[in-house]
């Protein structure tokens, strides 16, 4: 029964794509070329497995990679340094299993050490006060509001402060030391890959 977080692998997309666009009104849909993009570019992407099988997701994307969504856009006219969730999507049945507080913790252990903030967006024309709960309960806190364009859906703008980057900042600046916990960055990981 326990939850293992892993990086997405390619033959996975398709299920992801289910996986998404079964989730329902809080979550946007995707189409095929849409992920693939996604896969292609996101800093971070993975999957988590209980029981050998996937049952979610979590997509995010550093300040400085250019990410193209609205939302993300609006972080950038309010934050110089941030790391960006996309989205998480846990499947239904896995829901209240701990499979979203596996994903946030291990992204958070991925941020802190790169970005002095993490945030993300929650959609509040539905009725998401367990989400919005279970994000309080993480430290996020609501900065402003923000209506995506050509949607009419507005969103909680959400954001953590990361306690533990003004030290590593100081300490390692942006020469983290190669040690296989702190992961490296997708984007550059898979550019390094298809050079070797």
């Amino acid at each position: 029964m326990s939850i293992v977080v892993r990086d997405v692998r390619e033959h996975e997309l398709d299920s992801i794509l289910e996986l998404n666009n079964a989730a329902g009104p809080s979550i946007l849909p995707l189409d095929a070329d849409r992920l693939r993009h996604l896969f292609d570019t996101a800093e971070y992407f993975r999957v988590a497995e209980r029981d050998g099988a996937p049952t979610g997701f979590l997509i995010a994307f550093g300040s400085r990679s250019g990410h193209d969504s609205s939302n993300f856009q609006w972080f950038a006219a309010h934050y110089p340094d941030f790391f960006y969730i996309d989205r998480i999507v846990v499947a239904s049945r896995r829901r209240g299993g701990g499979v979203g507080r596996a994903f946030y913790a291990d992204v958070q252990s991925y941020a802190e050490v790169r970005y002095p903030v993490l945030t993300c967006e929650v959609f509040l024309e539905h009725d998401n006060d367990p989400v919005r709960l279970f994000h309080g309960s993480f430290g996020f806190r609501e900065i402003g509001q923000h209506v995506m364009p050509g949607t009419d859906i507005r969103a909680s703008m959400l954001v953590k402060d990361l306690c533990s980057y003004p030290w590593v900042r100081e300490r390692y600046g942006d020469a983290l030391p190669d040690a296989p916990w702190l992961g490296k960055p997708r984007a550059r990981r898979q550019a390094a890959e298809a050079g070797a």
